[in-house]
């Protein structure tokens, strides 16, 4: 079936992005399948990081379905384009619905899109890993591919105004290696080999990122252990549960 919808999508975005200067440098992306099923699997740090994270499959002519919390589904404007896209709506309360879906795309050769921290990182650094990713590779007998983007939180991000009048910003991206899933180990430990991969590719991304804070009233987007002033691990945890 045609896709009428998601090539214009992208396009737009193409545009918007040359609008506003936005220098992306993406590495890796022979990494992405040109045939076949996968799971590729990014750190979660900004409200634009699905839009980013497809373009790392446009070199290999791949469109990406993401797996999105149900509600953007429901809302005037983004649920048509993404039911059109056909990406995946997650209802967290019932989500073996989703669960199935992916599979059944994953077996039908397509490239499904996970956030495997479930939420935006606010101390932009890893959190933990949820262990569907894994076990949705494993079932349907395709790769995982790990990425890293970093720069998306200076766009816009959670706890922070949109702000997307904002020019020359860089978006950094790399995608990783193939990670095999295989039936016989635990899904557990393929979810800390895979998180370990993708934290060695934000270290990566970070050092390769041209640009530094202009001072500390600039650092909010810088983790804590960089030297920024995004609240820690720690801090965000004590902010949720006050």
């Amino acid at each position: 079936m045609a896709e009428l919808v998601y090539p214009p999508v992208i396009a737009a975005a193409h545009t918007l992005f040359r609008a506003l200067d936005i220098r992306i440098d993406m590495k890796g992306t022979e990494n992405i399948p040109r045939e076949g099923g996968a799971v590729l699997v990014s750190n979660h740090i900004g409200y634009l990081d699905f839009i980013f994270t497809g373009l790392t499959a446009r070199p290999s002519k791949r469109l990406v379905r993401f797996m999105a919390k149900e509600s953007v589904f429901r809302h005037k404007v983004s649920g048509p384009l993404m039911r059109a896209m056909k990406h995946i709506p997650v209802d967290r309360e019932q989500g073996e619905a989703a669960y199935q879906q992916a599979l059944t795309a994953l077996r039908n050769g397509e490239i499904i899109g996970v956030f495997p921290e479930a939420t935006i990182s606010q101390s932009f650094t890893l959190k933990s890993f949820k262990s569907g990713a894994a076990r949705m590779a494993q079932e349907a007998g395709v790769p995982l591919i790990p990425m890293a983007l970093w720069g998306t939180q200076r766009l816009w991000t959670k706890g922070r105004p949109k702000d997307l009048k904002r020019s020359h910003i860089p978006v950094t991206m790399r995608v990783g290696e193939p990670i095999e899933a295989p039936t016989d180990q635990y899904a557990g430990a393929i979810t800390r080999r895979l998180r370990e991969r993708v934290q060695e590719l934000l270290d990566a991304a970070q050092k390769a990122y041209p640009v530094r804070p202009k001072g500390p009233q600039d650092s909010w987007w810088l983790p804590a252990h960089l030297g920024g002033t995004a609240p820690t691990p720690a801090q965000v945890r004590e902010a949720g549960a006050s």
